[in-house]
């Protein structure tokens, strides 16, 4: 593997572990009550309503963790090894949990299975926050089989079309950011795929700055999309992108990984490297170089039950 591309993959991957730090501690503010108590929040110090150590991580980046783990211990997207990893990740009791991911992987525990019924009510960013080490092992394979791996880890939690063609149209933002192309065109092209997903992405877009982003996969992604193209560099798009307020440690999370592959290892900020909890660092940095050299990875039919 080029040696390009595995930089890039390790600046995604750290790129996720920073946006999520950073984002965690305004998550849930409103942008005026972040200038009220930070000013413009540019530091990764921890505390936010899960009170937690300056650079600890949240669900983001923990579930991406057990998930690229699960991949590279059978080497191959293998469904049950996924449920298997995200129920041990839940029994771990994690700082974070949303709703959508706990009802999922309850019913997993339960009876094994892997794909949750379809619904219209989980278009949340569960799984697009999650997505790395998936766009990172199936770099280099077709779409056909990137969306089949996507599904392999989203269904578990997140049945949805929504959600799927958000998903997709981000991982290949990475993937385009891995293989180099410029980083105006990976954005225009992101928003273009969006768009074709569904026209909500774009409403409002043009014109009405997204702040206070939800959870809904729409308002999640606008927030990203919009920090990706003000901004042209990866710490000035972090800093954008969680002063926003709302779900700020996810859609920190989206911009790090798909930012960290477009610019690079070097325009990670040192600081805020430095500042990550250090075997988040290193297990985010191990992943992301493990992941990518053994693209793409064969991906095992989904099942609708078997045992857990």
């Amino acid at each position: 593997m080029d040696a390009a591309i595995i930089a890039r993959a390790r600046a995604a991957y750290l790129g996720l572990a920073i946006g999520d730090a950073l984002g965690a501690t305004v998550e849930f503010l409103t942008p005026r009550e972040i200038q009220v108590k930070h000013g413009v929040h540019r530091e990764i110090t921890g505390g936010g309503w899960l009170g937690l150590k300056a650079g600890q991580v949240t669900d983001d980046t923990t579930m991406s963790v057990a998930l690229g783990e699960a991949l590279l211990t059978v080497n191959a997207i293998e469904p049950q090894s996924i449920g298997r990893a995200f129920d041990g990740w839940m029994r771990a009791k994690p700082v974070d949990i949303g709703h959508t991911v706990r009802r999922g992987l309850m019913r997993f525990r339960r009876n094994g299975e892997t794909v949750g019924p379809y619904s219209e009510h989980d278009a949340g960013n569960g799984a697009c926050m999650r997505c790395l080490p998936i766009a990172l092992a199936m770099f280099g394979a077709e779409d056909e089989a990137l969306r089949l791996a996507h599904e392999a880890q989203a269904h578990l939690t997140h049945h949805n079309a929504l959600s799927d063609g958000a998903t997709l149209a981000v991982m290949h933002a990475v993937q385009q950011g891995l293989a180099g192309q410029p980083e105006s065109e990976i954005f225009a092209e992101l928003a273009k795929a969006l768009e074709a997903v569904s026209r909500d992405f774009a409403a409002g877009t043009a014109t009405k700055p997204e702040v206070n982003p939800s959870g809904y996969i729409v308002h999640t992604l606008r927030a990203v999309v919009q920090a990706l193209q003000k901004t042209n560099s990866f710490e000035d798009c972090l800093i954008d992108v969680v002063n926003r307020g709302g779900d700020a440690d996810t859609t920190g999370a989206i911009a790090g990984m798909i930012a960290g592959a477009c610019y690079g290892e070097l325009d990670l900020p040192d600081r805020w490297l430095q500042a990550l909890d250090p075997a988040i660092r290193e297990v985010c940095s191990d992943q992301a170089v493990a992941l990518v050299a053994s693209a793409p990875l064969a991906v095992m039919p989904l099942a609708a039950s078997a045992d857990a």
